[in-house]
């Protein structure tokens, strides 16, 4: 998903999209496309929007089976996994995500056979990774501010069929998030595994931008 507006980062993302800017001093989406293909994942389509032209620049000279759609409107994370029109079960991740080596293939291998599966990590100290609530192995609460259990969602899923189809209609009013479309199908009494992964690195504010490039500022 490559299509948000990146508005916590402005005023940067008025000139450039979240997913092309560095970590590593390399282009976010650019690693995250190579993690995914070396993960056996195939073909890869990115749902763009804004600043569409930069993201697809990167990406297109990649030697992957590769494929662009259009979200017009930032209208969610779930509207942009509709857009994809991909056949389950497959696998959605944020386009300005860094996952740790092995932790995608490592999740996969464990998804594999699920009616759904969720990223959890251990990763404290920022507000705005969202808590979830895991009983047994299982998550039971998508969102759950304030869950003790301190596992915070990361932006990887694995959709089976019984949790894709709460993709039709999509859920309450916009933004449509993928959030709702797993609770949905967990209130349904569909089985979504929570599978640990390490850390993961992410451009939030600006500040991300100096520490994820000049790791030596925070030495």
């Amino acid at each position: 998903m490559a299509a948000g507006e990146g508005t916590r980062l402005r005023p940067l993302t008025e000139l450039w999209p979240k997913p092309v800017l560095p970590i590593d001093g390399l282009p976010v989406v650019v690693t995250l496309v190579h993690t995914l293909a070396a993960a056996g994942c195939g073909p890869i389509v990115v749902v763009v929007g804004h600043l569409r032209e930069q993201v697809e620049a990167l990406l297109e000279p990649l030697p992957y089976d590769l494929r662009f759609v259009l979200q017009p409107e930032p209208l969610g994370s779930a509207d942009a996994v509709a857009r994809a029109e991909a056949a389950p079960p497959f696998l959605v991740t944020a386009a300005d995500t860094h996952y740790a080596a092995g932790d995608v293939q490592r999740f996969l291998a464990a998804a594999h056979g699920a009616d759904g599966a969720i990223a959890v990590r251990r990763q404290p100290g920022r507000p705005d990774h969202t808590r979830v609530h895991v009983e047994d192995g299982r998550v039971v609460r998508v969102i759950a501010p304030g869950d003790a259990g301190g596992l915070t969602g990361a932006p990887l899923w694995y959709l089976g069929s019984p949790v894709e189809q709460h993709l039709r209609p999509l859920p309450g009013r916009p933004p449509h998030e993928l959030g709702d479309v797993f609770q949905l199908a967990i209130d349904a009494g569909t089985s979504v595994s929570a599978i640990q992964i390490g850390a993961t690195r992410d451009l939030t504010a600006p500040a991300d931008l100096v520490r994820e490039n000049f790791p030596y500022l925070s030495a």
